[in-house]
């Protein structure tokens, strides 16, 4: 780097640097005149020395030996400050990364990669025929699901003091104009801090699911109720503009779902009853906005019939506004809008449980569909155009009708899910009760699925009202139950998917089925008929052997005679959701990453063959060992063929808040889904052409070689599950209180019925992160084997594949992160020293040997070369983790020698929550 560049780069992060500097003061402060100058100075000599380990000017147990043995009453603060600095320091980042997007923007550049702009330089410059882009997003839906899965370790109540210091330092940095604007502004950010500093970073219960329900619908209020509708708009008005006389994105393509309150898979919490609440509560969201923009359009569209002439519609309208004709006589908009807002009030009162506070009851008749509300909207809009007040037409009223669109009477889908084998258990006793069969489990496959076709073949049902069922077959099959009471209150869209976890067997889909046709959601429909069902039925192919079977899965499913009627019923769409979290728990990041990949080439062939339109659900965490990343540079990573115009993927934990707590990082974000949807699916993204063949068979030996690497330390090392439980706090991390099911499936020692997020968030935490690395340098190393000609067949990958960038890409996201220093003292924790010793020594190996050849395969000079925002946030950040993870360790071990204590509990916790909040995406 010249001189020339290093100053350019050093006055681009000065006011960073500054924004960093005088958080930090103020939290000094604030420290200080609260819980003294002994505790604050402590707090400052461990800041110092945690930043010189940084600058490699002092050795690392420099901070361990100052905080060594420290009272637990000044541990507390202690780590309630560092978690303090880290969170305002990335509140710090997120603010220069807006400075530093208006600066591209200002200077002219163009446009950045996945941004929308960019995606239709792209397309415009592939020339591609309007039919052939007709038929690839004939029905093309962009879809992120919120899911409670607990990564999220901040509470609300920090979160929202959080979003007003962001406020206020965006305020700060705008008004520079007197001394006395900005002393006030920084008075009320020395405020808020305060607030923030008095607040408890931790919950003291755990979450319950009607608190997870809410933490996922305020998003709404927050930014989804007003971005996605408008980027909408904004995408079916450019792709039209591309290709005028073709009837582009009938619907919208932007259509938000979630799992909260419909995810019973190892959450015993989720009832008929929350169900019911779920979808009520989200489909209030939508009524409470829909009712309060009417009584706004109701005043700003207060037009004179002296002044302007309406549509016979309008009139029509107009004619039932009001009971009274004289009220409002001359103002036909006003009326007619009251008479909308009295429709949609009775509709929300036959729909929900409370009627919103804007309604206005006035016994009207219900809207039967959301698309009878747009016909009456759509007509006021045409009549405010055809007298030529498109400017009124193009504002609120505009906004309303992109909303009720998209998001209709129920706000967001809200899927169901649940474990294969409750299905099991539960289709057994349907069976056992109806005199069917008396032991369905002891059938074998071929014998299971004939019984399914046959039962599903009938309209008969298995039940009568007096049916006696285990507690387990009563429940689910009111869940389903109350599923259908939601489709007939608010449509089809709010419940269309049923995930089946752990789906392996064409007899798993079946058994889904059958539940839903004695739930009142499938019809068999007549002897010569076609079935019929609102609900999609989508196998989730979790471990590595089910992905690799899951195409024979679905083409099995297929040759059964009901279930390709079904799918036909449903258009020919068929759904299949992948597993990132499971996969590589079970095989490593390397094989579940090409387990997944090989998937969508095999489910590819299947759609081909079969006729049928795939849509595949990507199941992704926050952290790279559960399936995280960018979300643009995963979806151009997928095979040619995957995406075809729509993809459903999860939005999970922190991650959430971090892409959709703000406006400009929601519309940003959701871009990029939506430009990497269109790209990989109008121009050719996989680049390999005729090499394809033979760098799938690459892959295949990578894999291969990477999960046996894998295997032998998590499932052939013996002691490796006491090492994991004594080197990390998994232990700990179920008590986090940060979501409503439980850390495990099964109360077991195995790491297979321990949950994916645990598993994560604990190597994370002890600064490893295993998962999103470990065996893929091993495969590499052996695969070269010393061979140039082999290294620059990767290197050569790297740069044309996508896929495989991506993979390098993100294991080098995730190494970063990682401080084998800092684990080595978590690996103390074990009382095994021979055991310590053999399995830190693998983990250091590996991580030596992966840095090692990812640097020859890439070319780089270290791991971050490719993101340097990333290298540039890991050396503000990362000193602060230095205190937290040696208090955590110090902690770790009182409570394991005995010092139980409600307050050693509490410091780990908050250790913890620091940590996460450090690392951004930890579990």
């Amino acid at each position: 780097m010249g001189e020339s560049t290093i100053e350019t780069h050093y006055d681009a992060t000065r006011p960073l640097r500054d924004d960093i500097r005088f958080l930090g003061g103020v939290l000094g402060d604030t420290i200080r005149d609260h819980e003294g100058p002994e505790v604050f100075d402590l707090i400052e000599r461990v800041r110092v020395e945690a930043f010189r380990i940084r600058r490699e000017e002092v050795e690392r147990s420099a901070v361990a030996e100052m905080l060594d043995g420290v009272d637990i009453a000044v541990a507390l603060p202690l780590i309630r400050a560092f978690s303090y600095f880290v969170l305002l320091a990335n509140l710090a980042e997120d603010l220069q990364r807006d400075r530093r997007r208006a600066a591209h923007e200002a200077a002219g550049e163009p446009p950045q990669d996945s941004s929308l702009a960019a995606t239709y330089r792209k397309l415009d410059a592939a020339a591609l025929a309007g039919d052939r882009v007709a038929d690839l997003l004939v029905d093309a839906l962009v879809s992120p699901v919120i899911t409670a899965h607990p990564t999220e370790t901040r509470r609300r109540t920090v979160f929202d003091a959080q979003t007003r210091i962001t406020e206020l330092m965006r305020l700060r940095q705008r008004y520079t104009e007197t001394e006395r604007e900005r002393a006030d502004i920084e008075l009320r950010i020395r405020r808020q801090v305060l607030s923030l500093w008095r607040t408890a970073l931790i919950r003291l219960a755990r979450l319950r699911i009607q608190d997870e329900i809410s933490v996922g619908l305020r998003y709404y209020d927050l930014t989804l109720f007003d971005v996605i509708p408008a980027i909408n708009a904004q995408v079916r008005a450019a792709l039209r503009a591309r290709w005028p006389g073709v009837e582009l994105l009938a619907r919208p393509i932007l259509r938000p779902g979630s799992w909260i309150g419909g995810d019973r898979d190892g959450n015993p919490y989720v009832t008929a009853g929350v169900v019911r609440q779920a979808v009520d509560r989200a489909a209030t969201v939508a009524f409470e906005r829909y009712l309060r923009e009417l009584v706004e359009l109701e005043k700003t569209l207060a037009l004179s019939a002296r002044l302007v002439a309406v549509t016979p519609e309008v009139a029509a309208l107009a004619t039932t506004g009001y009971s009274d004709p004289a009220t409002h006589a001359d103002e036909p908009y006003r009326r007619a809008l009251h008479h909308i807002r009295s429709r949609m009030t009775a509709t929300a009162k036959a729909a929900l449980s409370t009627v919103p506070s804007d309604g206005l009851d006035v016994g009207a008749l219900p809207y039967p569909t959301p698309q009878a509300v747009l016909d009456d909207l759509d007509a006021v809009d045409a009549s405010l155009r055809a007298g030529g007040d498109d400017l009124l037409a193009d504002d609120r009223l505009a906004r309303l009708r992109h909303a009720v669109e998209t998001f209709g009477f129920h706000l967001q889908a809200l899927d169901m899910r649940q474990n294969s084998e409750v299905h099991e258990q539960v289709v057994a006793d349907l069976l056992a009760w109806a005199g069917v069969h008396p032991d369905y489990p002891s059938l074998p496959e071929r014998q299971r699925v004939e019984l399914l076709a046959t039962e599903l073949s009938t309209r008969r049902p298995l039940l009568g009202p007096h049916a006696r069922l285990s507690e387990l077959a009563a429940k689910e099959l009111d869940i389903v139950r109350a599923a259908r009471d939601v489709v007939a209150a608010l449509g089809a869209e709010a419940i269309p998917t049923y995930v089946i976890s752990m789906c392996t067997s064409v007899s798993d889909l079946l058994e889904a089925a059958l539940l839903l046709k004695e739930g009142g959601l499938l019809d068999p429909g007549e002897p010569d008929g076609s079935p019929s069902c609102s609900v999609g039925i989508v196998p989730l192919f979790e471990t590595i052997e089910d992905l690799s079977a899951g195409a024979a899965t679905l083409s099995a499913a297929l040759e059964i005679p009901f279930y390709r009627e079904l799918v036909t019923a449903q258009g020919m769409r068929q759904e299949v959701m992948l597993g990132y979290s499971d996969s590589n728990k079970d095989g490593g990041y390397l094989a579940a990453n090409w387990a997944l990949y090989r998937a969508e080439l095999d489910l590819i062939d299947v759609a081909r063959a079969t006729g049928i339109r795939l849509r595949l659900f990507h199941g992704r965490g926050g952290t790279v060992g559960r399936g995280g990343g960018r979300s643009y540079d995963a979806i151009l990573a997928q095979p040619a063929g995957a995406v075809r115009g729509s993809l459903r993927l999860t939005e999970q934990g922190e991650v959430i808040a971090a892409k959709y707590a703000e406006p400009g990082a929601a519309h940003r974000n959701l871009e990029s889904l939506i430009a990497g949807t269109l790209e990989s699916t109008l121009l050719d993204m996989e680049g390999l052409g005729p090499d394809a063949e033979p760098s799938y068979e690459i892959m295949d030996d990578l894999a291969t070689r990477a999960r046996a690497a894998y295997a032998h330390l998590v499932h052939e090392t013996p002691g490796f599950v006491q090492y994991f439980r004594q080197s990390t706090p998994v232990a700990e991390v179920g008590d986090l209180n940060i979501g409503s099911r439980p850390a495990a499936r099964k109360p077991t020692n195995s790491v297979a019925d321990l949950r994916a997020i645990p598993w994560v968030m604990s190597w994370s935490q002890a600064r490893v992160m295993l998962p999103g690395w470990y065996g893929t340098g091993t495969a590499l190393e052996q695969w070269i084997d010393g061979d140039p000609e082999r290294l620059a067949t990767l290197a050569d990958l790297y740069r044309r594949w996508p896929f495989f960038r991506t993979v390098l890409s993100n294991l080098a996201q995730v190494m970063a992160k990682s401080d084998l220093d800092i684990a080595a003292r978590y690996a103390e924790l074990v009382d095994d020293v021979q055991l310590r010793e053999r399995i830190f020594g693998m983990i250091r190996a590996e991580h030596a040997r992966t840095v090692r050849v990812h640097a020859a395969i890439t070319g780089n000079d270290h791991l971050l070369a490719d993101n340097p925002s990333l290298a540039e946030s890991i050396h503000n950040r990362f000193p602060y983790l230095e205190p937290l993870n040696q208090m955590q360790v110090d902690l770790l071990r009182r409570l394991r020698a005995g010092d139980d204590s409600e307050l050693v509990k509490r410091g780990i916790l908050l250790t913890m929550n620091g940590l996460a909040t450090a690392l951004r995406n930890s579990g």
